[in-house]
């Protein structure tokens, strides 16, 4: 399936255990310690829809956009409630955010029908959490009539908003902007680290790809549309098919228009076996320079999720396990096959 192109029409079912290390050589996954030093409470969060003071320390946060529970867990806050975006996961939470619940349950919202604002209301939240929700302004006013509302900063796409800007909203909300921003810092140090162990990554192209094609057509993202992922690591995104790309979204490729997407590497999130047999059977693909001199990757459907997800502790277990696939493509020894 497509991801939102993923959530913007409806949110469509897409898209493991982190042990990456921090810079510093401690878990990327570890939770702040607690609020920031001499953080006090009221604290105001400037949004796209104007400002949200905070009056204290929030104990009912609700996530209802579809990947903030991340942000939430990695920064020591366990939500009542999170929202289903995909994947049907235990308590709406993947496996490298799943263990900062500490055995809690959060309610499950979903999204099919719009915002349950009912049921939403009914848990008492005192702070609703919205940076990745596509919330409208008139949604923004029902929330606020609630519990004070952090959505995303001034200018953001509805979804693609960058993940740095994301995490320090939610933290500011958290009065813990220092904690975020050291959350920013480590991941960017740890990308870095890996990109610097491998200069040969900046004289190469690369291309992101869903892993599936859909209703006969291979959606395909745009350089700077959740591509910093592998931008970060040195490679240089493909470019030429961003005429095929509605604004904001990702590039609809046809059968005919393959080729275009060929690149040194190609990242496949494939999420499972019959997703990669179409894949292999979509136009040129199997043609491609790329994938017939093994040097396309294919993820399985936990990695797809983190690329995906797009949070820091998907990131971090992105960053993990993606790296040897990139090492492998990039000397041509790449495995074409869905991973075991």
């Amino acid at each position: 399936m497509r991801l939102r192109s993923i959530v913007a029409t409806a949110v469509l079912a897409l898209p493991v255990l982190l042990t990456a290390c921090g810079s510093d050589g401690s878990p990327a996954a570890d939770r702040s310690s607690g609020a920031d030093e001499g953080g006090a409470f009221p604290v105001t969060v400037t949004h796209k829809f104007g400002q949200t003071v905070v009056p204290a320390e929030p104990q009912r946060v609700v996530s209802v956009g579809v990947t903030e529970q991340d942000v939430l867990l990695q920064l020591g806050v366990v939500p009542v409630a999170v929202t289903e975006w995909y994947g049907e996961q235990p308590d709406a939470t993947w496996p490298w955010a799943h263990d900062l619940l500490d055995g809690a349950h959060p309610e499950v919202l979903t999204t099919d029908d719009g915002f349950e604002f009912e049921k939403i209301a009914a848990l008492e939240p005192d702070l609703i959490v919205g940076t990745n929700a596509g919330m409208t302004k008139k949604d923004y006013e029902l929330f606020s009539a609630m519990a004070p509302t952090i959505t995303s900063s001034k200018d953001a796409n509805d979804f693609f908003s960058p993940w740095q800007d994301q995490v320090l909203q939610i933290a500011r909300g958290l009065g813990r902007e220092a904690d975020g921003q050291q959350v920013v810092d480590d991941l960017e140090a740890d990308y870095a680290r890996v990109a610097a162990e491998h200069p040969e990554w900046a004289d190469l192209t690369a291309t992101f790809s869903q892993g599936a094609p859909y209703d006969g057509i291979l959606y395909v993202y745009p350089p700077g549309l959740s591509t910093d992922f592998l931008t970060e690591l040195g490679f240089t995104m493909t470019t030429g098919f961003e005429d095929y790309a509605p604004k904001g979204s990702q590039a609809e490729i046809s059968a005919e228009n393959v080729g275009l997407i060929d690149a040194d590497v190609i990242v496949f999130a494939t999420e499972d076996q019959q997703g990669f047999d179409a894949l292999q059977d979509f136009g040129t693909v199997g043609s491609l320079a790329a994938v017939e001199e093994n040097r396309a990757v294919y993820t399985d459907g936990t990695l797809a999720g983190a690329i995906y997800f797009d949070t820091p502790l998907s990131r971090a277990y992105a960053l993990e396990h993606l790296t040897p696939m990139l090492e492998g493509a990039s000397e041509g020894k790449a495995p074409r096959e869905y991973p075991s």
